[in-house]
């Protein structure tokens, strides 16, 4: 399924609910919806993401989803039964995380503590460590378990899997995300 710009733009500042069901183990917090996100419904849709190929390398999923269009209910029960969730710093979707304001960033946030306090996951994972800083005010966090959990859970900040972040590669994600999720017992 393809997108011409123009579609693309239609769905700027659009919301989508998030991919989440009560029992989640690992919540991996996204900076903010793509206008392919918001498009399709499915996070990290737009092609060449890394995400999803980082979740079945990584032996969190069993299968890449079709993830470039919404989800069907298999792939969704996949993604459910795996333990995992999506979720948002921000709900606003635009086509690039810079576009975000540091005011929104820091309401995120606010608001993801909340969730993860309602949902209580096992283990935390924001992909974005620039929107971190920012969000939660803590402008020398490094990459990787934070001493700082999000609602007393413990949480790790990870690399983005947008293409725009070209210092990693599928593997290396794999490996960076392997980590939350052994804590969550999703791997073993």
């Amino acid at each position: 399924m393809g997108y011409t710009r123009a579609e693309l733009e239609s769905y700027r500042d659009a919301t989508r609910p998030d991919l989440v069901e009560t029992g989640v183990r690992l919540l991996f917090v996204g900076i903010n919806p793509g206008l392919w996100t918001a498009a399709t419904g499915t996070p990290f849709a737009r092609p060449g993401n890394r995400f999803w190929p980082a979740l079945v390398q990584a032996g969190i999923l069993p299968r890449l989803p079709a993830h470039a269009a919404p989800l069907g209910d298999e792939d969704r029960r996949m993604i459910f039964d795996a333990g995992i969730g999506v979720t948002n710093l921000v709900a606003r979707a635009t086509a690039r995380a810079d576009e975000l304001s540091r005011d929104e960033l820091r309401a995120g946030a606010a608001a993801l503590v909340e969730r993860v306090d309602a949902l209580r996951p096992r283990a935390v994972a924001v992909v974005g460590l620039t929107a971190y800083r920012q969000g939660f005010a803590r402008p020398r966090a490094a990459a990787g378990r934070q001493d700082e959990a999000i609602a007393g859970v413990p949480t790790w900040v990870l690399p983005n899997p947008s293409g725009l972040n070209a210092h990693d590669t599928v593997a290396t994600l794999a490996r960076a995300y392997a980590g939350p999720a052994r804590a969550a017992g999703v791997l073993a």
